[in-house]
């Protein structure tokens, strides 16, 4: 964009003291129309839009409709995830402008980057989600993660046609929503954990108010009553931040049929746990983890950081969840890979037990088959579990 003929007209209005924007882009566009034409004007409009108030360079990588996730490393390298793994595209940040982007993109999230504040963690216009960080916490240059959200599911039927899922699991899955089962969604980073999840609230019935709490904006569920809480991080000062545990209580007082956290990564996973087990039924939350097995585990971990004992925090889960969905990303791609259920070990403490494998071809079953098909079958109007293979109905 160096050399651009219309940006002189924004330096001077930059210099009269007024910032950019779409209004003042397009009409400095518009002067450069005898000298472009018409069309030749929307396409600096454009360019300019994504120089001085979009995503600059990076824009082409993250309109591509396959693009999930957009990491720019400090030496300006650049890598994306098609949902194949990460992979070089080449280098369209010239390291000298990465600094100036990522502070123009923090201020975009309504954040501070600065040495004073080294990291931001923010959402951008369009829902684009934004994580930087400034040296010396990271070698050389600055970097930048863009995580781009692709698929509003508009349900489980969608989740199925999106290869997430087997048209059988998928049952299964509607069947939890629709029984209000509290639900945890697991997985790795970039597996898939929020999109499943949108889907399954998208399942909720249409009277349900939903309650968002996140600590930054991620969740879209396809429903028509979506209250959304969000974090914030502190000022200059150090004051004003917004904690995810503070928001969860909130979230209690405005009568919330589905109680929701994004993602569960600290002491919020007490007032969760305390929600789940005093009425609010078919709640749900991600948490990452490599398997349904380690959850017991990861929950005793965050509880610690409430001044949760491992028997309180077992105490809790006892009444909180029922089910874990985990999600995982292979050869077939990002899809539900187990259903696990809790249920009390010998010992007193919880685990997960597998219910069911999903495979393209359908669910089989695991050793806590029938638990699951208890689940979803114990209301009339509840979709039954697929029979286990054998089985007969």
């Amino acid at each position: 964009m160096t050399g651009h003929p219309a940006l002189p007209a924004v330096e001077r209005s930059i210099r009269a003291g007024r910032g950019p924007d779409g209004v003042r882009i397009g009409r400095v566009a518009d002067e450069q129309v005898p000298t472009l034409g018409r069309a030749g004007r929307d396409v600096a409009a454009a360019a300019l839009t994504d120089r001085l108030v979009g995503l600059g360079p990076l824009a082409p990588l993250v309109a591509d409709p396959e693009v999930t996730d957009v990491l720019v490393n400090g030496d300006g390298s650049t890598w994306v995830d098609r949902g194949r793994g990460v992979e070089r595209v080449g280098q369209p940040v010239p390291s000298a402008e990465l600094r100036p982007l990522a502070v123009r993109l923090a201020g975009l999230a309504g954040r501070r980057l600065d040495d004073a504040q080294p990291w931001v963690d923010g959402l951008l216009p369009g829902g684009v989600r934004l994580h930087a960080v400034l040296p010396p916490l990271v070698e050389g240059g600055p970097h930048l993660s863009l995580r781009v959200a692709r698929r509003r599911m508009s349900g489980v039927d969608a989740l199925v046609a999106a290869g997430g899922a087997s048209p059988a699991t998928g049952e299964v899955l509607r069947a939890l929503v629709r029984r209000r089962r509290s639900l945890l969604v697991t997985g790795g980073t970039g597996a898939g954990k929020t999109t499943v999840l949108g889907a399954l609230l998208a399942e909720s019935a249409a009277d349900e108010r939903l309650v968002l709490v996140e600590d930054v904006r991620e969740l879209d569920p396809d429903h028509p009553h979506v209250v959304r809480l969000q974090g914030r991080g502190a000022n200059v000062e150090g004051a004003g931040e917004v904690v995810m545990a503070v928001l969860v209580r909130q979230a209690l007082r405005m009568r919330p049929d589905r109680l929701v956290v994004g993602e569960v990564r600290g002491a919020e996973v007490r007032e969760l746990l305390a929600a789940l087990n005093t009425g609010h039924e078919g709640g749900a939350c991600t948490l990452h983890a490599n398997g349904p097995e380690e959850v017991p585990a990861r929950l005793e971990a965050l509880g610690a950081l409430a001044g949760m004992s491992r028997e309180a925090v077992h105490a809790q889960l006892r009444g909180a969840l029922d089910v874990v969905v985990h999600v995982g990303r292979d050869h077939l791609g990002r899809r539900v890979q187990r259903v696990g259920v809790l249920r009390p070990g010998n010992d007193g403490f919880t685990t997960v037990r597998t219910a069911l494998r999903d495979t393209p071809t359908g669910p089989e079953p695991g050793p806590a088959w029938s638990d699951l098909s208890a689940l979803v079958a114990d209301r009339p109007d509840a979709p039954s579990a697929p029979a286990a293979p054998g089985a007969t109905s």
